[in-house]
């Protein structure tokens, strides 16, 4: 018997015409909204996330509600394309992240990046708990325990968003700088180990606690780990080699998005989030003699000016802010965005004071970490989709990853002025000066250098 191959029927032509506007959209007004936030003295990052509130519900939806539904409906094929655009964008900021990480300060420093991490976990994943059980069981959703709820809310509270810290310090120009490595490489144990409590708490919702499935999550993270030094260094350096021999810097380009795109795959076939896997692949790949970061320079180029603004403006529309209208839900709301600010702040200052770093280190770190962005809207669907959350508290959590991601660069900046640059950061400075020529202006650098 044989099968006559059957294609698959085209994207719907309007379905095409409104996703092609809906990028568009988002990226000219992610660009022009990120250069007025710079004229602010404020990274492009806070301009790219208002976008989405600007065009979704809480702006947009509330004052042109036909238009509204017409550039942004709510069909899953249109959402699906977005999103799909979003995920290749912040595979690629997360992978061009790692390869910028400093395996060497890291080696160096690496107890006092536990350290932080740990003390910026536990204490508002304790102070999230602890808000939980004090809120009113009116406040809970139907059918969900209060342990349950607890031990979700402390989860969002604790997790940060590399993502948005990413494109944060990368728009400062702090990436070069040893809190801001430190910050990349706190946040990531962060959000490796909130992940994994994030699926536990999932499963006591669904299905009930399970010692096998808490067992194979931490089964599958080590291996991940054991696989990328033992196979995948060798792996990618063989591939570099070979992609390197080409005279077209292209050629090295594709193979690196596409590197990252698989270690992102790998990850998620291995129930992970994709953005680790990214993550890995841009370590691997960053490390000395790899690849000469002036091949890349196009990537970043185009990751940090096209797809990250979509990312983030994709990420906003998500954002409903009318529900604050309800004064109780409003007071609860600041409840939590107070230990959720409070929590981060303290924590991540504590293992910067048990470290011994100055007070404005601890402060850059607490404010760096402090950024929640799209992790904490992912944990909040999460929530949703299990019965966790409701519409009341999915807002409240969301609510505080737009907060925490936009009050972050103004206390970056605050704090990053008095914490004068060293040598070895200078250099880091220049290196990373060559993914993408001309970074900096003359007048960036000089300001640079002072700081």
């Amino acid at each position: 018997m044989s099968y006559a191959f059957q294609p698959n029927p085209p994207i719907p032509a309007h379905e095409v015409l409104i996703f092609l506007l809906q990028i568009a959209t988002l990226l000219l007004v992610a660009v022009v909204l990120g250069r007025v936030a710079e004229r602010f003295k404020m990274p492009a990052i806070v301009g790219e996330l208002f976008t989405g509130v600007l065009l979704g519900p809480s702006l947009l939806g509330a004052v042109a509600p036909a238009f509204s539904e017409w550039l942004l409906p709510h069909k899953a094929i249109q959402s699906n394309m977005l999103d799909a655009v979003g995920l290749l964008g912040i595979l690629l900021l997360v992978g061009i992240t790692g390869a910028h990480l400093d395996l060497g300060l890291i080696r160096r420093r690496g107890i006092t990046a536990v350290r932080i991490s740990l003390c910026g976990l536990l204490l508002p994943l304790g102070a999230g708990i602890a808000l939980a059980y004090a809120l009113p069981a009116a406040f809970l959703p139907d059918g969900v325990e209060r342990t349950v709820f607890a031990l979700f809310l402390g989860v969002a509270m604790c997790v940060s968003a590399i993502p948005v810290i990413a494109k944060t310090l990368v728009d400062m120009r702090l990436l070069h700088r040893d809190v801001g490595q430190l910050t990349i490489a706190a946040g990531t144990v962060d959000d490796a180990v909130g992940w994994l409590l994030l699926s536990i708490v999932s499963a006591m919702a669904t299905v009930g606690l399970s010692t096998m499935k808490v067992s194979l999550s931490v089964l599958y993270l080590l291996g991940f780990i054991l696989f990328a030094v033992l196979v995948g260094r060798p792996l990618v350096n063989a591939v570099m080699r070979l992609a390197n021999r080409s005279e077209n810097r292209g050629t090295t380009v594709a193979v690196v998005a596409g590197l990252m795109i698989l270690g992102g795959s790998l990850t998620h076939a291995l129930g992970m989030e994709p953005v680790f896997g990214a993550f890995a692949v841009g370590i691997l790949i960053g490390r000395p003699g790899v690849v000469d970061p002036e091949r890349l320079a196009p990537l970043r180029t185009v990751v940090l000016s096209v797809l990250a603004p979509i990312f983030l403006a994709t990420a906003g529309l998500r954002i409903d802010l009318t529900v604050l209208g309800d004064p109780t839900v409003l007071g609860i709301a600041l409840a939590v965005l107070a230990v959720a600010i409070a929590g981060k702040f303290v924590g991540a200052y504590l293992g910067a004071w048990m470290s011994g770093l100055n007070k404005w280190e601890g402060l850059a770190l607490g404010a760096g970490l402090n950024a929640r962005g799209v992790v904490e809207v992912v944990v909040a669907m999460v929530g949703l989709r299990v019965g966790v959350l409701d519409t009341k508290s999915y807002t409240i959590i969301v609510l505080v990853a737009v907060v925490t991601s936009l009050m972050a660069p103004p206390i970056l900046r605050y704090a990053m002025t008095r914490v004068n640059q060293n040598a070895e950061e200078q250099a880091r400075r220049l290196a990373h000066e060559a993914w993408s020529t001309p970074v900096y202006s003359a007048a960036e650098k000089e300001s640079a250098s002072v700081h």
